[in-house]
């Protein structure tokens, strides 16, 4: 492997700022599986509302596949005028309690997934980050109608909840910070994620419910005062803009009948188990739908 260390530079001063404090590091990666948006919204959110500077930035030209996901580019009348470019970066952002963390941003890796890895953690234990943490969304048969059920994950029990959806072994297509959590395990740091289930007739938009649950169980576990009102008021919209269109359109609406039944079955029991094959059949139509929306590269 090359040296994981030429992937990066740094500002040693923000590096300093933040050295030997036991930071937080959140991994809000923009990945392959990410239901309703909550990595991309919650990421956004954040650089948008918080003071923040950047401390790490990674040589994405080695890492991104631009004939897989080209670059956004502005044509004016006779001329580019510009181009959107991915970055892959850790900031020091500051809470709104003045309670500095790092965030790493930007688009999942397409390759060097390894290198990439091994580059983040080595910088992670040279800032002495004290524990790492992500949140994504997940495709499932629920309605959104009814309480958001999120699936806790971590590299060790102590850092993990009663998951309110019991699942005992299922293997799905991997990410990037699903391997990284894993890695970090291995290597002694503390790390955990939270998997909010996004209904999955709302998995391919932005479901921002899902980003505000994921962002509330993020701020009660590592103690971070992150600024949510304007994401409440989205969310409170969106749910307003739903209960419209499940009126106006009855087979919607027989949908979400249909799984507020299943739902409270199986809740009632006090258990609600999906199927390894409902899980399988709920990412599978995810990342189909995905790949049909890319298009030829």
């Amino acid at each position: 492997m090359l040296d994981p260390r030429s992937l990066y530079t740094f500002s040693p001063e923000a590096w300093a700022s933040v050295q030997g404090r036991g930071a937080v590091l959140l991994h809000l990666l923009e990945g392959y599986v990410d239901a309703g948006g909550v990595s991309r919204v919650l990421s956004e959110q954040i650089l948008d509302n918080c003071a923040h500077t950047t401390v790490v930035e990674f040589d994405v030209d080695q890492l991104h596949d631009y004939r897989a996901r080209r670059p956004a580019m502005t044509f004016d009348s006779s001329r580019w005028v510009g181009a959107t470019m991915p970055a892959l970066a850790i900031h020091r952002v500051t809470d709104r309690a003045g309670v500095d963390f790092l965030l790493l941003s930007g688009p999942e890796p397409d390759s060097q997934w390894g290198r990439a890895i091994e580059a983040i953690l080595t910088v992670a234990q040279g800032l002495g980050v004290g524990q790492l943490v992500t949140a994504s969304g997940v495709p499932m048969g629920v309605p959104h109608s009814r309480p958001l059920l999120v699936t806790t994950h971590g590299t060790s029990d102590d850092l993990v909840s009663a998951n309110p959806v019991f699942i005992d072994r299922v293997t799905v297509p991997g990410s990037f910070s699903a391997l990284l959590e894993l890695r970090a395990g291995e290597q002694g740091l503390a790390a955990r994620g939270f998997v909010v289930h996004v209904p999955h007739y709302l998995a391919q938009g932005t479901f921002v419910p899902a980003a505000l649950r994921a962002a509330e169980l993020i701020g009660d576990a590592v103690g971070l005062d992150l600024p949510l009102d304007d994401l409440a008021d989205t969310a409170e919209a969106t749910m307003e803009a739903l209960r419209g269109e499940v009126e106006g359109d009855p087979e919607l609406g027989e949908l979400v009948a249909s799984l507020e039944r299943g739902y409270d079955e199986l809740q009632a029991k006090g258990n609600a188990v999906p199927t390894m094959e409902e899980i399988s059949r709920a990412v599978e139509r995810f990342l189909a739908e995905q790949d049909e929306g890319r298009g030829d590269a």
